[in-house]
């Protein structure tokens, strides 16, 4: 099978996991050891500016991945500037692995610590310096982050998509960053053309 990197997986109707029902996927890594993506439409009821609120500087250069402290409870919190008026928007769950480590999902800018190109208009970082960088003029001009991961092992996606679990499309970036958290799913399998009342397990059978 050729690899989905930088495809949409979109959760038919009938998938019957309950973490991932309509949901869309986008697929950072697939190839014969299996597969990596973030959920690009599940929120967690935490803004960013609720959550770099809880990240100190002297963590930060301690560890320069993105890791929530292990007291989120702590009083002390980091001044958080908003001069671009990015940090209203909600943190997402991508994926039900490390859901205490940070990964934003952004337009290509280079300069960060631990990144990796995606395609010639995206990237993912997970060093703590991004996201410091977030809500001032440093910040991507698009991104999102996400806690945790979603991951299939060798030949598992391969398995679900032979069983209708799932739909794929090209990742695009009016899904990822303009549309809605809400009416992703529903925008990404416009992109195929499908009706979603018509959507049924059958779909991927001549």
């Amino acid at each position: 099978m050729m690899s989905l990197e930088n495809q949409l997986l979109i959760a038919m109707p009938t998938l019957a996991d309950p973490y991932f029902q309509k949901t869309v996927t986008y697929i950072c890594e697939h190839n014969k050891g299996g597969a990596m993506g973030l959920i690009i439409n599940l929120p967690v009821n935490i803004t960013l500016s609720d959550l770099l609120k809880q990240i100190e500087p002297v963590e930060a250069a301690k560890n320069d991945s993105c890791d929530l402290p292990d007291n989120s409870d702590s009083t002390q919190t980091t001044a958080v500037t908003d001069s671009k008026n990015s940090l209203k928007q909600l943190v997402l769950s991508g994926g039900p692995l490390a859901q205490h480590r940070g990964f934003v999902l952004h337009s290509s800018q280079t300069g960060w610590s631990s990144s990796l190109t995606l395609s010639k208009e995206l990237m993912i970082t997970t060093s703590k310096d991004i996201l410091m960088a977030l809500g001032t003029e440093k910040e991507p001009e698009q991104f999102m982050v996400t806690l945790g991961y979603a991951s299939w092992g060798p030949g598992q996606l391969e398995q679900e998509l032979q069983a209708n679990s799932w739909l794929t499309a090209p990742a695009d970036s009016e899904i990822l960053f303009n549309t809605p958290i809400e009416q992703r799913w529903k925008k990404a399998t416009e992109i195929l053309g499908i009706d979603l009342a018509h959507l049924s397990s059958d779909i991927g059978h001549a």
